[in-house]
């Protein structure tokens, strides 16, 4: 989302984050949480790593401070950004949707009026069913659980839904804190489906079900003619974010 446009947390020195070039070596032993004002800290060797906009790491629950500590403590010699995921998220969150709900808000609720769940397909039966039998019921889901009925459309053809469920869409974003919205933000168009990432961030579904949901149509037809290997690491790293995001929301229930 243009948002929340991805970090690189972990170009990062004692002092806080800063853009480089530079591979740069792990400059701590330890990483661990300590409880604060306002919720839990990350410390590296007891001094606080900085987000991009030098901000403290402080997050709502010891769980989420905790999944953000790991991944330093998990560090070898050198940072590595790609195997930081939590640590992308708490700063995005703190940095960036904090000062951006409204906006972020919007763009999360645009996704329902293109839901991926509503667009059927008309052929071939067994692809048809399959989506009846899979989606179906999460529709049913967000009009009794969330108040937001979607219509079905066949085809590829846009079929524009009522203002009042992507309101609500919208309304049920902005109920979140930061960092759950920061994560919502995250698997709405990763899922491409409002009521998909909506259903992961209640714990309605968990985030490789709702993943796999998501891309019934791309299974169908690998099943057909088979998957590349260039294809398969990509459905792979997708796979993982959304688990990732998945344990993100459960850590901030805890």
């Amino acid at each position: 989302m243009s948002h929340i446009p991805p970090l690189d947390p972990m170009v990062a020195a004692r002092k806080g984050f800063r853009e480089s070039e530079e591979r740069l070596k792990r400059f701590w032993k330890t990483a661990g949480v300590e409880a604060v004002e306002g919720g839990w800290r990350v410390v590296l060797d007891g001094r606080p790593p900085k987000t991009p906009a030098h901000a403290v790491f402080v997050l709502p629950t010891e769980a989420a401070a905790r999944l953000v500590a790991d991944e330093w403590d998990a560090q070898g010699e050198f940072i590595e950004p790609g195997t930081m995921p939590a640590t992308r998220l708490a700063a995005t969150a703190i940095d960036r949707v904090s000062q951006t709900r409204e906006p972020v808000a919007e763009e999360i609720a645009a996704y329902a009026g293109s839901d991926a769940i509503c667009y059927v397909a008309e052929h071939p039966t067994g692809l048809v069913a399959e989506q009846a039998r899979a989606w179906g019921p999460w529709r049913d889901w967000a009009a009794a659980e969330l108040g937001v009925v979607l219509e079905v459309a066949e085809g590829i053809i846009h079929k524009a839904q009522d203002p009042s469920a992507i309101a609500r869409v919208r309304a049920l974003a902005l109920e979140a804190d930061d960092f759950a919205l920061t994560a919502l933000a995250t698997a709405v168009p990763l899922l491409g489906s409002a009521v998909l990432g909506l259903a992961v961030m209640r714990g309605a579904l968990a985030g490789e079900a709702a993943f796999d949901l998501s891309r019934i149509d791309e299974a169908y037809q690998e099943r057909q003619w088979g998957v590349d290997a260039e294809a398969a690491e990509r459905t792979a790293a997708r796979r993982a974010e959304a688990v990732l995001v998945d344990h993100w929301f459960r850590a901030l229930e805890r």
